[in-house]
């Protein structure tokens, strides 16, 4: 049993190099999370009152 232990040692610490290694790109996806989130607030503030025109625009015609 402890020869299994021993072989399996080296395979786990691959393992968990490779987790660590992955990891560094969490900036990666904070740096596009914030960029999109940028990127819909200037399209809303540009775009925002024609969308509302459209809504209200939308909405008359369906009432009638």
């Amino acid at each position: 049993m402890t020869q299994l232990m021993l072989l399996l040692l080296p395979l786990t610490a691959r393992v968990r190099s490779r987790a660590r290694d992955e990891r560094g790109d969490v900036p990666g996806w904070v740096l596009i999370t914030v960029m999109t989130a940028g990127l819909v607030a200037a399209l809303w503030a540009i775009a925002g009152p024609q969308l509302s025109q459209m809504l209200r625009d939308a909405l008359a015609s369906v009432r009638g």
